[in-house]
């Protein structure tokens, strides 16, 4: 098997299921009781909460576990939204975002919300100076994606971050899902950042939002304190110490990762633009753990279901996007259908070999030729 499609979720790190299975067998007590099992149970909860921090550069009052990114994303947004009311009606984000970040857009304006979307240069960045006129007093919020889960544009947040220090009442979240474990992360000038920890070879199910301590938020979910104050329940104790135990396995050896997936990248690039037919939609600005092509004449579900009679994975959009046909960021960016609607994801990660980057090669060049028969 070669699975090119880590951009939609990984392989559980066998370390990281470890210490899901003996939390669950020997750690039974509710992190929120007060007998001893409960405080044993916290005390753990507390210790993964403050090595995610660390991992961060944060403070541990400001990381919240939640349920995925979906949930990080939507408790960022509507959180921010509901809590503070009456300070703008005005969002700004981008074409590029996640479904969970763009349907809670679509329901924030049935709410009354004005959004604007920032326009885009060639390039897949932002129009940076079109987003500086677009921000007034009324602009409550301002949400970009650190990494496009499509084509791995990456955008500048350290830039946009500081820019938008100087609106103190408006509110910068990051949708970091596809960042965290694969590029450096810096949150020094983000207000909320969104991770999911099935990204990088952690368990489904558990996720994170950074809150900086200045930012409030009023919760999704309602009951009482637990983890924190913004998201009521019982701890999911076996699952945040394995989102804690997967960020530290992904960080380690960290430089010694990326220069080995920019190294597959480069050759899996160079051995694309050789095969006629194939457009290559992933620019300069792309980390090099998302590669997106588009083979013009051939429907992508054709190839998606061809190669996988090789045993070969990968993915035609991002996995939670809708099923409108054509690829909404390659649309963004003024790409015809012909590419739009025949657009791949190739995702790799440390665990790609080259090998499997030439077994790929081959049995794309096959499957074009024969399908344009």
């Amino acid at each position: 098997m070669v699975y090119l499609d880590y951009s939609a979720t990984t392989p559980v790190n066998e370390e990281v299921l470890d210490s899901f299975s003996k939390v669950c067998l020997n750690f039974p007590g509710n992190a929120n009781s007060l007998h001893r099992l409960g405080v044993e149970s916290r005390k753990l909860m507390d210790a993964s909460t403050r090595q995610v921090a660390e991992l961060l550069h944060v403070k541990e009052s400001e990381v919240i576990f939640t349920s995925g990114a979906s949930e990080a994303n939507n408790l960022a947004l509507q959180g921010v939204v509901r809590k503070y009311p009456n300070r703008g009606k005005h969002i700004i984000t981008t074409k590029l975002e996640h479904s969970s970040v763009l349907e809670c857009m679509s329901y924030l304006e049935k709410c009354g919300y004005t959004v604007d979307y920032v326009p885009l240069l060639d390039s897949g960045l932002i129009d940076f100076e079109a987003l500086k006129k677009m921000v007034t007093k009324d602009t409550l919020l301002v949400s970009i994606c650190h990494v496009n889960s499509e084509l791995g544009i990456c955008q500048d947040i350290d830039k946009i971050g500081q820019f938008l220090a100087d609106f103190p009442t408006t509110i910068f979240h990051v949708d970091g899902t596809q960042a965290v474990g694969k590029i450096p992360v810096s949150l020094k000038y983000v207000d909320l950042y969104s991770f999911s920890a099935h990204k990088f070879f952690g368990l489904k199910g558990i996720g994170c939002l950074i809150k900086k301590n200045n930012i409030e938020l009023e919760p999704l979910i309602f009951g009482g304190k637990s983890q924190t104050n913004y998201r009521s329940g019982t701890p999911a104790l076996p699952l945040i110490v394995s989102c804690s135990k997967a960020l530290r396995l992904i960080l380690t050896d960290f430089e010694e990762k990326y220069r080995h997936v920019e190294t597959l990248s480069c050759l899996l690039k160079k051995e694309l633009e050789k095969i006629d037919g194939v457009i290559l939609n992933s620019g300069e600005n792309a980390i090099p753990h998302i590669v997106n092509i588009s083979v013009p004449g051939i429907k992508s579900e054709t190839m998606l279901h061809a190669l996988e009679e090789k045993e070969i994975y990968i993915s035609t959009k991002t996995a939670c996007s809708k099923d409108s046909g054509a690829s909404l960021p390659l649309v963004a960016l003024g790409k015809d259908s012909s590419v739009s609607n025949h657009s791949l994801r190739i995702s790799i990660s440390y665990l790609t070999t080259e090998e499997e980057i030439h077994y790929f090669i081959r049995s794309l060049k096959e499957w074009i030729q024969k399908l344009n028969l």
